[in-house]
């Protein structure tokens, strides 16, 4: 049994490396393409019981009922929805995705050299996207450089600027300082936060289909559904706890 904790390159781009976990990513962002073009495609004031747009629809108004619940103000929901909704649907469809069969167990092995001697290594050709530091990082400075645009754009640049650099007393520009140390934080801990969740995850289920492939591993799969799900749901609503207090001037 091997376990890389850094995604594997599948193949070069003109010189760019693609790994499995990119690979995944993308897959998932065609997948939420595809599907919002279909739900979209023939929209009615009145849809179906059990059609794609109404689903959406109900996906939407829960999602729009939640930022509320932290705005208490529907016109910046507004302005909050689409980097939340976007960031809690990629974020739980490449946790989701990476539960499919053949993820990290279709793949094939490849001759790497060590200390040790030459030796044969699994390569899987799909592997969950947020398993990768890399992806979470990306999310992470996303999350906090939104955060930074949407408190200059609602606040001013002057009156956002000075909760970081205020010269009016001395415990002031302290808390200046230490709010630009919080913002770095804040993309650590993000990071972090979702990739060790998620990676293991994935090495507890290697390890469960290594000693019991066939039953034992169900209600793993269940757990790492919810899992999968919880994990969304904190980076989501953590970003929007951020924008919230960024664009409140007191």
């Amino acid at each position: 049994m091997h376990v890389s904790i850094t995604p594997e390159v599948i193949f070069h781009i003109g010189g760019m490396p693609i790994t499995n976990t990119l690979i995944t990513a993308v897959a998932a962002s065609l997948i939420l393409i595809l599907i919002g073009h279909f739900a979209a495609k023939k929209l009615r004031e009145v849809p179906k019981a059990l059609s794609v747009q109404n689903i959406f629809e109900m996906i939407i108004e829960a999602l729009l009922g939640m930022i509320d619940g932290v705005t208490n103000d529907r016109k910046l929901s507004y302005k909050f929805f689409p980097l939340i909704a976007t960031i809690f649907i990629f974020i739980l469809a490449s946790n989701w995705l990476g539960l499919l069969p053949g993820m990290g167990s279709i793949g094939f092995f490849e001759t790497v050299m060590d200390d040790h001697g030459s030796h044969q290594v699994f390569s899987p050709i799909l592997r969950s996207a947020n398993s990768d530091l890399n992806a979470t990082l990306s999310l992470a400075i996303i999350s906090v450089m939104a955060t930074q645009i949407f408190g200059i754009t609602i606040l001013g640049f002057m009156k956002y600027g000075k909760k970081f650099i205020n010269f009016s007393s001395p415990i002031k520009f302290f808390v200046g300082l230490l709010e630009i140390v919080s913002e770095t934080a804040k993309m650590v801990s993000f990071s972090f936060r979702l990739f060790g969740n998620v990676f293991a995850g994935e090495v507890l289920l290697v390890v469960i289909m290594t000693l019991a492939p066939f039953i034992a591993p169900l209600p793993f799969f269940g757990l790492e559904l919810f899992v999968g799900l919880i994990q969304a749901l904190v980076f989501a609503m953590l970003t929007l706890v951020f924008l919230k207090t960024a664009v409140t001037a007191h």
